[in-house]
């Protein structure tokens, strides 16, 4: 076997009201080189989270990859990985299940197998808890996902192709730690708000109807919490507003924050990051295209 890459999109979930069920793939990516070895299990990063990723059995993309070796019972005798990650790691991008999902094909092609979607996803969840990540990661545009002990049913929507800027502030916080944060109850009122918001989340993306993002694209389960851990959330959600967001929202857990606007996108990204440094928060932002197909496989350049 030559040399393959495994090209994984990274994702925006929640959207909003979608808590748990909804995500977009994105036109940022980490690739993995894959090529067989006469022995050894051999990794090496570069680009996002290279200095501080473990380059051992406990990296997630070989826990992921070990995973299907042990579900086809076949082990290889050996294998190098080259990951060159552009999504950043702790960011609520997706990383970690792009690590999953890539772990998981680039064994299959290792191994010469294959496996199908429900598969992949039902092996992805034993190692990510995100479904709706992964989901995104693998099948690409906009997912909507439901998940039942281990099984996960995810179904593509069509929409038209779409920007977002994403602005990620410089402050760490993990998933679980955010996760942590939530309540354990929620009021009727409170489900029902999110139940109507994300129904038309999902009508305003596949309409392309702007007006009605801004409207739906609201939360009473997870960001009225999580929000308050992000300096200066509030103002600069206004700033993106002022400056001609339809909709801003948390990415994820956070802490990035993504806007939804049909133009003008650098522009709100400026805005945001200005707003961030009245708090004494760096950020960085990036203008993301809508990832349509997902993870692919293929040769090497």
């Amino acid at each position: 076997m030559h040399a393959r890459s495994i090209v994984v999109p990274a994702s925006t979930a929640n959207l909003g009201p979608g808590f748990d069920s909804l995500a977009l793939a994105l036109d940022l990516h980490n690739t993995f080189v894959i090529e067989p070895a006469e022995q050894g299990k051999e990794i090496s990063i570069r680009g996002e989270g290279s200095e501080e990723l473990p380059r051992d059995e406990t990296n997630l993309f070989m826990r992921s990859a070990e995973r299907v070796f042990t579900y086809f019972r076949n082990w290889p005798p050996g294998f190098r990985i080259q990951a060159d990650n552009q999504i950043p790691i702790r960011s609520g991008l997706g990383s970690s299940s792009s690590a999953v999902i890539g772990g998981i094909k680039a064994a299959c092609v290792l191994l010469d197998e294959e496996l199908d979607q429900n598969a992949i996803l039902s092996l992805a969840l034993e190692l990510e808890v995100h479904a709706d990540n992964v989901s995104a990661a693998l099948l690409g545009g906009l997912v909507v996902v439901g998940t039942h002990e281990q099984e996960v049913v995810a179904r593509k929507i069509p929409i038209p192709s779409i920007s977002v800027v994403v602005v990620l502030p410089d402050i760490h916080r993990t998933t679980s730690s955010m996760r942590n944060l939530l309540p354990t109850r929620v009021s009727h009122a409170d489900a029902v708000h999110n139940l109507s918001r994300t129904a038309l989340t999902i009508e305003a993306l596949r309409s392309a109807d702007y007006d009605l993002l801004g409207w739906a694209m609201t939360d009473k389960l997870h960001q009225p919490y999580r929000s308050k851990l992000i300096p200066g959330y509030d103002a600069v959600q206004q700033a993106a507003l002022n400056a001609g967001a339809a909709a801003v929202t948390l990415s994820g857990a956070g802490p990035s924050m993504v806007a939804f606007a049909p133009s003008n996108l650098h522009e709100i990204g400026a805005a945001m990051r200005a707003a961030f440094l009245t708090f004494q928060t760096e950020s960085r932002s990036f203008v993301l295209g809508l990832d349509q197909i997902g993870t692919q496989v293929g040769d090497t350049a």
